[in-house]
């Protein structure tokens, strides 16, 4: 087995010492599928995760995974539905790169053992999805993360990538925009370590547990993001933050919207099919912001159930067909809705999904510092624009996650290896100390869930400039509230209260930035509605943000957006 608790390492300045060509951080999909792919390459490549890698977030897909396979279906089409579903914010020629490695990315998977589902005579099954004008959502039942993220673990294992398990990233270390490694917690003993590489690789997912009502799970917190941030790497796009449209009531579990492209009806308080009203032609399968939008509207105008929800309709599916391609989701809703989809509809409401910005990388995963590069959830590269379509998250991270581990191994083969800064692990251990000390001070968990209730009440699915810039105050005095944060177990052995405590301080760094990028974006474009600004505005905002760390707060700056063989245009469904 390789997956290890311990290492050899060497002793530097008093802390444990690392070395490897290149360190990945993070054991989803895209991680794995990076590490994977440096390994091949002939790296010395080495995983670092906070959970076992099939616990990663990744796991928790449903819906599917795009590519154009049908022979109606084209790879430029795909792209079209892609850069048009982003409120043509996406770069073109990032998209264009996707698209056209989709068909060799699942034919790639399928030969590594992944079952997907299969139409009568043996090929591989397609859904519809929102905003796709082709059923080109290739799926595994409803539990496609699940099965990809294994099918991903086991080439791990068989190619022999070390994985450092239940290891904590506290910071990047980044010398003259030239990253040496990565400082962590070893959380089964709570040594902090130095781990040393000529190349990062930024993959831990997204940030949804900045918000109070997720469908993420608690692990994604949004860490690679801060890192980079903080080590003055620039991040882009954090204003767009994607609502999926149906989660469960009370719980926010995902509910595919697999559920829908297999006919599911989104139905209100009335008993009517409201989505005539906002997306006459694609009704449920518009894209995931207008769903949410249109959800959250019929509720704030009173036609939403008692409680804040609607309901999605899968009854006239049969039982059959909902056993066959939606058995999860019939048993989440028995388990934590109560109800029976064959039977009765599910109570369901928008919560945030998916990060559509982050680290800002090329399309070989390398960001703006010398040997950094980030994949998946965490980069922007950018796909996704203002809008990701449903099945284009996990195509990303197998599309990018191998090229950023490819261009990694180059990098790091003709890297030569560079000092470690003797004090980069001290200062991490000096800021663990002090949270270790007192037991006086604020708890981490009532500002996570302080920050959590801000972010849902006041920069949520619509936006304007007084609950903005309320909400900026507030996530400005919890950061202030941060510094007085002691963490009550002052152990260093599997102390879970530290690495909460240092998750939510890097929620609070993203929360300042996602909400300094909303306030300063005076347009309403895909996730981020504006209500005071409710136009799409391409002569002064088509352009991406760039967040730069500063003392005093997040520092603003734009850049271009790519556009290659697509014009903006209206965008009607």
């Amino acid at each position: 087995m390789t997956t290890l608790k311990k290492s050899t390492h060497n002793t530097f300045s008093g802390a444990p010492m690392e070395k490897h060509d290149i360190i990945v951080i993070g054991a989803g999909l895209a991680g794995l599928r990076a590490a994977i792919e440096a390994k091949n390459k002939g790296a010395d490549v080495a995983v670092l995760t906070k959970l076992h890698p099939v616990r990663s977030h990744s796991d928790q897909a449903q819906g599917g995974i795009n590519a154009a396979l049908g022979k109606d279906d084209s790879w430029e089409k795909h792209a079209f539905d892609t850069i048009k579903g982003s409120d043509y914010l996406a770069d073109q020629d990032a998209v264009e790169v996707m698209c056209k490695d989709a068909p060799r990315a699942i034919i790639e998977l399928e030969h590594w053992g992944a079952l997907f589902s299969r139409t009568d005579d043996g090929r591989i099954a397609q859904r519809p999805f929102g905003g796709a004008g082709f059923p080109r959502t290739c799926y595994a039942a409803d539990k496609t993360g699940h099965v990809l993220q294994h099918t991903m673990f086991e080439q791990a294992v068989k190619n022999g990538v070390r994985i450092y398990e239940e290891w904590f990233a506290t910071s990047l270390v980044i010398v003259d925009n030239v990253c040496k490694g990565v400082t962590a917690i070893e959380i089964l003993t709570g040594q902090m370590h130095g781990l040393q590489a000529k190349a990062v690789i930024l993959a831990a997912g997204g940030a949804g547990q900045v918000y109070g009502k997720t469908t993420n799970s608690l692990t994604t917190t949004g860490e690679c993001i801060t890192m980079a941030y903080r080590a003055g790497v620039p991040i882009e796009d954090m204003e767009f933050m994607q609502f999926h449209p149906t989660t469960l009531l009370g719980s926010n579990i995902l509910v595919t919207e697999g559920a829908r492209g297999e006919g599911g009806y989104l139905v209100n308080a009335e008993g009517e099919r409201f989505m005539q009203r906002y997306a006459p032609d694609r009704m449920e399968l518009a894209p995931r912001d207008i769903v949410s939008r249109s959800i959250e509207t019929e509720i704030k105008e009173g036609r939403g159930f008692k409680g804040g929800y609607v309901h999605l309709d899968l009854r006239h599916l049969g039982e059959e067909k909902i056993n066959e391609r939606l058995p999860t989701i019939r048993e989440l809703a028995i388990y934590f809705a109560g109800v029976d989809p064959i039977k009765e509809p599910i109570p369901i409401q928008p919560a945030q999904h998916y990060t559509m910005g982050g680290v800002p990388t090329d399309t070989d995963g390398a960001t703006l510092a010398k040997g950094l590069f980030a994949a998946g959830e965490c980069a922007c590269v950018s796909v996704h624009g203002a809008n990701r379509l449903g099945g284009n998250s996990l195509l990303d991270t197998v599309v990018f996650g191998r090229r950023a581990g490819a261009k990694a191994a180059e990098y790091a083969k003709k890297t030569a290896e560079a000092s470690f800064p003797s004090d980069a692990v001290k200062r991490e251990e000096e800021k663990i100390d002090q949270m270790l000390k007192g037991k006086e001070g604020e708890k981490s968990t009532e500002l996570k869930r302080a920050l959590g209730e801000v972010m849902v009440e006041k920069v949520g699915i619509f936006r304007e400039k007084a609950t903005l810039e309320s909400a900026m105050k507030d996530v400005q005095l919890l950061k202030r509230r941060l510094a007085n944060v002691s963490v009550e177990d002052s152990s260093r052995t599997f102390n879970t209260s530290l690495i909460e405590a240092l998750e939510s301080s890097f929620a609070l760094d993203l929360a300042e930035v996602i909400i300094a990028g909303a306030l300063a974006r005076k347009e309403s474009r895909g996730a981020h509605s504006r209500m005071d600004f409710p136009k799409r505005d391409d002569d002064k905002w088509l352009k991406h943000t760039l967040a730069t760390f500063t003392p005093k707060g997040p520092k603003l700056s734009y850049k271009p957006v790519t556009i290659t063989r697509f014009k903006p245009e209206a965008r009607g469904y």
